[in-house]
């Protein structure tokens, strides 16, 4: 089995990303029916990995998306400047009226025993319109980039956004950086391009050019086309890694290619009340995070949250369990923020990651 293997040289990239930007309308714990006001957040699953990376853990990252040029569009551009983020940008211009578009999504937090609420407006978006060709990979890698991202819903965004994906994969394995697929599999954009098949087909053409897969069983299942586990216990607790590691044998053996396998472990008590651990399959053994109990503000944009904590660990030298204590502890605390991206910093998830006893599984 080939190991995984990040490069040490000193890259003008520590890491590239490449998805959709959107702008979140987040009236706290307002119900939208009701909301007088909002707060704009700025998000995306691929570049909340990049802007993590940046603001709490000070690593050079980029992200390669669509721009709209109009006001909303320059919103957006402010707030990835602010977060230190270089954007490579292919450019639309707004027809005044219908678009193109950047996405919105609106949700607002629940609370208690009252769940979020998430819906979006992606109508003749920007980021779905990008298709091969739109971005020059091997000059944006021309000064070294270590690591390479993208996830499953900016592939689902369009019959052209998934052949990218494969395009930026390729080129990111030419330039030798390591490759990870967040799978974020969403039957219901999938559903508007073919459906289940033709999603399995796109993300297997996706994952034959990936070193690292983030996900959960339910992405397994229905990305990867990977038969799950029988559970033969309905009072399983949804904390237990069993099931989850029980599949990466088949994965690998379907795409011996992947390295490295992860995702987080949640059972939700109430909005703001969660069971928080995480799990990692990494050159054949299993590690398994410690478990703790959080007190959500806002749940958005915690699994991006570990991806970037288990990134930064692994670029930094980290032996895979203080990558994934580091992954698990950031994830953690990105719920105690509003918005989607980090205002934590460094110490605070180095001191959270020292907390519990996680345990390797050979």
């Amino acid at each position: 089995m080939a190991k995984l293997t990040i490069r040490q040289d000193d890259c003008d990239l520590d890491l590239l990303s490449l998805g959709a930007l959107v702008h979140r309308l987040d009236p706290g714990v307002i119900p939208f029916r009701r909301a007088k006001s909002f707060d704009v957040h700025v998000s995306g699953g691929e570049y909340n990995v990049a802007a993590n990376l940046a603001s709490c853990f000070g690593l050079k990252t980029a992200i390669a998306t669509a721009m709209v040029d109009n006001g909303i569009g320059e919103l957006i551009q402010g707030q990835v400047r602010e977060m230190g983020v270089k954007p490579f940008y292919k450019h639309f211009k707004h027809d005044g009226v219908r678009g193109p578009n950047m996405a919105t999504v609106y949700s607002d937090r629940g609370q208690g025993v009252r769940a979020p609420v998430v819906f979006y407006n992606r109508a003749n978006e920007a980021g779905g319109m990008l298709k091969r060709g739109d971005f020059p990979f091997a000059e944006i890698m021309a000064g070294g980039c270590r690591w390479f991202h993208s996830g499953g819903i900016f592939a689902a965004l369009s019959e052209t956004t998934a052949d990218l994906v494969v395009e930026g994969m390729q080129a990111a394995g030419d330039a030798g950086a390591v490759r990870s697929f967040d799978l974020n599999y969403r039957a219901k954009l999938w559903d508007t391009i073919g459906g289940l098949a033709q999603g399995q087909k796109m993300i297997a053409q996706i994952v034959k050019n990936v070193d690292c897969l983030i996900g959960n069983e339910e992405d397994l299942q229905k990305g990867l086309g990977i038969a799950g586990p029988e559970v033969t216990q309905k009072t399983e607790s949804k904390l237990d890694p069993k099931s989850f590691f029980e599949m990466i044998d088949r994965a690998v053996e379907k795409f011996p290619n992947v390295k490295m396998v992860a995702t987080t472990l949640r059972e939700v008590h109430s909005t703001n009340r969660h069971s928080w651990a995480a799990v990692l399959w990494i050159d054949g053994k299993q590690y398994v995070s410690p478990t703790c109990e959080l007190d959500v503000i806002d749940r958005i944009g915690g699994g991006d949250g570990f991806a970037a904590g288990l990134i930064y660990g692994l670029l930094s030298g980290q032996d895979p369990e203080q990558a994934l204590r580091l992954g698990w502890a950031h994830g953690a605390l990105l719920t105690t923020f509003p918005g989607d991206v980090s205002m934590a910093k460094l110490p605070e998830v180095e001191a959270l990651a020292k907390g519990g006893s996680a345990r390797v599984q050979r």
